[in-house]
């Protein structure tokens, strides 16, 4: 009977701190589909915020010079974004804390106290450094730049979550399957990446939602509009950077913005649950 009141207990907390956020979702719709705003409450329905936005171009009003890019170019690029470092940082951090799980060497200590304090380390105070070095290295307005920025800011998390699941693995397994002929390589890739894929998952997860939701560093080191991602276009809309600033064209891209993440963050859900097994092997 405890146990059941304590269900109900979580079950109405977990209710209670979920509907304010529905309600913004249901209002945020309403505003995509009302023909106009009087005060916050959103007026009259119309399907024609949508249809503007999934036609591609925006126009601008009352504007000739100035234009939206194309907003299926725009997700392009954002997903483009985000996988790249999604992937970059899961085969980097998944060799790196390989590497520093099984290996030992003069200095590890150090390094790893080195990675841990840069995970800590504010990347937003880099930003003039890093707006120079890309300058300097022709990848300024570059959606590469951005990522490579990203990637290796990002990256100590990464080593960190590996390298626990790899702590988790038996070295007896590991030495079996080079007992049985397998390379060093072989049994990293055949024996082990198998049994931590859910660190694999965690860190791959971790990195595409926060490549697709990177603003600060692409509005930074991104100039041109056929690079531009969501978060830029979204921004673009809420300060009205063209022209007035249209209620429901604006919610309707932020939904657009906000739908890739909650479906894969449905599909994704049971592999964030498991990241508490880090340090027990991850199988």
């Amino acid at each position: 009977m405890k146990a059941f009141g304590e269900k109900i207990g979580i079950g109405l907390a977990v209710a209670i701190l979920t509907i304010p956020v529905l309600i913004l979702y249901v209002y945020l719709f309403l505003i995509s589909v009302s023909e106009d705003m009087i005060g916050i409450i959103p007026t009259g329905f119309t399907w024609e915020n949508w249809i503007e936005v999934l036609d591609g171009e925006i126009p601008v009003a009352g504007a000739t010079f100035y234009k939206y890019p194309n907003i299926y170019q725009v997700a392009l690029n954002t997903f483009f974004l985000a996988v790249m470092i999604a992937l970059l940082e899961v085969i980097l951090s998944s060799l790196a804390g390989y590497s520093l799980s099984r290996f030992k060497f003069r200095g590890r200590s150090q390094l790893l106290t080195t990675i841990l304090i840069l995970h800590a380390f504010p990347g937003i105070t880099l930003l003039i450094a890093l707006f120079f070095i890309l300058v300097q290295i022709g990848l300024y307005n570059t959606l590469i730049g951005v990522i490579l920025v990203k990637v290796a800011l990002e990256l100590p998390l990464g080593i960190w979550i590996m390298k626990g699941f790899f702590d988790g693995i038996s070295w007896d397994m590991e030495m079996s399957a080079l007992v049985d002929g397998c390379s060093r390589l072989g049994a990293w890739w055949r024996v082990i990446m198998p049994n931590v894929r859910n660190g694999l998952m965690a860190v791959l997860i971790f990195g595409f939602l926060s490549g697709w939701a990177e603003f600060i560093y692409a509005q930074t080191f991104i100039a041109e509009q056929s690079f531009w991602t969501f978060s830029m276009l979204v921004y673009a809309f809420t300060i009205g950077e063209y022209s007035y600033i249209k209620p429901g064209i604006t919610a309707a891209i932020a939904l657009l913005y906000m739908i890739p993440v909650i479906l894969f963050f449905l599909f994704a859900q049971k592999y964030l649950l498991r990241i508490q097994l880090i340090g027990k092997g991850g199988a």
